[in-house]
C-alpha cells in the first residue's frame, strides 16, 4: 500500500509532467481550478489548487475534504501512483470505478486532453 508520501511525490510528479506539457494538454492544464485528491485506503484528501499549469497541494486532511473542490479525484494510493507512472491506463481505471473523477461540464471537456 502506497505511503502519504509516495502519493505526494507521485502528485509533485504529475504537477512537473503537466508543466512540460504542449499543445492541447497544455491548454488544459493552465485551468485555475480548486483541487482535491482523496486517497480511500489512507483516509486522507489532499486539497489545493491547480493554477499556472502546476498542482499545488496546500494541504492534507484526514478523511473528506469539508469544501468540495471544483476538480475532484477519488482512488487508492497504489492506484495513483500507478497511473503517475503510466502503468495504469486512467480512461480504464475511470470506466471500472477504480478512479472517481468529478468536475463541471467545460472541465472535463478541458481535463479528457490531459487525462
Amino acid at each position: 500500500m502506497a505511503t502519504i508520501e509516495e502519493c505526494h511525490a507521485a502528485l509533485e510528479k504529475l504537477s512537473d509532467s503537466m508543466r512540460s506539457a504542449e499543445g492541447d494538454v497544455r491548454t488544459a492544464a493552465a485551468l485555475d481550478r480548486s483541487v482535491s485528491c482523496r486517497i480511500t485506503d489512507l483516509d486522507v484528501t489532499f486539497v489545493g489548487r491547480m493554477t499556472n499549469g502546476r498542482i499545488v497541494v496546500r494541504d492534507t486532511l484526514q478523511g473528506p475534504p469539508v469544501e468540495k473542490a471544483e476538480i475532484r479525484l477519488t482512488m487508492t494510493g497504489d492506484d495513483l501512483v500507478a497511473l503517475v507512472a503510466g502503468e495504469l491506463n486512467f480512461a480504464k481505471a475511470w470506466a471500472s470505478g477504480r478512479v472517481k473523477l468529478e468536475a463541471g461540464l467545460r472541465d472535463l471537456f478541458q481535463l479528457r486532453k490531459l487525462l
